[in-house]
């Protein structure tokens, strides 16, 4: 699905998802990624089950930091591993899970708004 928002200050917005990859300004990405200022980064799982401490631990110390982590499950919302979160959250950065389609659009929305965000994305079919 393409995506119509604009970042406005250079930063990556999603410009498009589905079929098993991303569309970040005019490169694809298959598989799961995580998008931030530093970047697009590929991620070595395909569910957010994937998602674990230690790569919880490098986007907490990670810089920029973000303020923000929109984490898009795959085709539906799905939880988070608990730990995972308490790392973030102890570290000041907000979570909120959703599904990809959704973080992809809220993630560009808060982008826009020249928030410090990154989303860790689940690709979808």
């Amino acid at each position: 699905m393409d995506l119509i928002r604009h970042s406005g200050d250079g930063l990556p917005a999603v410009r498009a998802y589905g079929d098993g990859g991303f569309r970040i300004g005019a490169d694809r990405f298959e598989g799961c990624i995580l998008v931030s200022a530093a970047g697009v980064l590929p991620l070595p799982f395909t569910e957010i089950s994937g998602f674990d401490a230690d790569c919880a631990r490098a986007i907490r110390d990670g810089e920029p930091r973000p303020d923000i982590l929109f984490i898009g499950t795959g085709a539906a919302m799905a939880g988070l591993d608990p730990k995972v979160r308490d790392i973030l959250r102890s570290a000041g950065i907000a979570v909120d899970c959703m599904a990809t389609g959704a973080a992809c659009r809220t993630y560009n929305v808060a982008l826009g708004e020249g928030r410090r965000v990154a989303a860790l994305l689940i690709a979808v079919p």
